[in-house]
């Protein structure tokens, strides 16, 4: 049943022109962006030539790619989670999903995996630039599937985050600001602060160690905490929503 939901959502997002306005945004940035490190590299080639543990092409052109993309994608990500259960609730098929033989859980898991699905055909598409770089040099790769892993990650984090807050209000647009608004205060919460607290709470002291290929079980589990945590509360927010109709 998990299954059903999560085709039936990434089936309706690519139905929309939506995701697929997303997607091709995405690239065509992105893809501006990645020819342009590609000549900045060679602009800087001559200087590598002459450093000891020169920093290779996974690090001069791949990470702040991914890292400019993460930025990028925080502020578009509100505005493909916003619908997921607001629209729901506006267009009252909500009380057909809680009438269905269906368990709350499995709604928002169904609704989570969709989106997480959406998630890693974005990524996966976005690792397809920095693959094509293998017909010509050579790639670190244990940072390159780092990487891939830190923004999957990263990006389910952001999906699960706007899946809570589309949970609460019928209005799309008051779930895409409010979602905007939380990963922006958890991506700058550390900034002018030295406390543990807040540093442990950012999303990019999490993701940045992950670009630069270091696996970390903090960094890791930072991400999963997040999930489940926003996830369990969107749960208990249906549940409450439920007992109400």
């Amino acid at each position: 049943m998990i299954w059903t939901i999560a085709r039936r959502e990434i089936t309706s997002m690519f139905l929309s022109p939506l995701a697929w306005v997303i997607l091709a945004v995405i690239q065509a940035i992105l893809g501006w962006i990645f020819l342009a490190q590609i000549e900045n590299f060679f602009i800087l080639q001559p200087q590598l030539i002459e450093l000891e543990n020169a920093p290779g092409v996974t690090d001069i052109i791949i990470a702040p790619i991914f890292s400019l993309a993460a930025i990028i994608l925080l502020m578009i990500m509100p505005l493909l989670t916003m619908r997921t259960l607001a629209e729901e609730k506006k267009n009252k098929t909500i009380n057909l999903l809680f009438s269905a033989p269906i368990s709350i859980t499995q709604l928002v898991l169904g609704k989570y995996l969709g989106l997480l699905l959406f998630v890693f055909i974005l990524t996966s598409m976005l690792m397809l630039m920095p693959l094509s770089l293998l017909a010509g040099t050579e790639l670190d790769l244990g940072k390159l599937f780092s990487i891939f892993i830190g923004m999957v990650l990263l990006l389910g984090s952001f999906a699960a985050i706007g899946l809570y807050l589309s949970s609460l209000t019928d209005s799309q647009t008051i779930a895409a600001v409010s979602t905007f608004g939380a990963l922006l205060m958890l991506w700058i919460i550390e900034w002018r602060t030295d406390q543990t607290l807040f540093h442990y709470l950012s999303l990019i002291a999490h993701h940045q160690p992950l670009l630069e290929g270091q696996f970390s079980s903090v960094d890791i589990s930072y991400f999963i905490l997040i999930i489940l945590l926003f996830c369990g509360l969107t749960i208990r927010q249906l549940d409450g929503d439920r007992l109400q109709h």
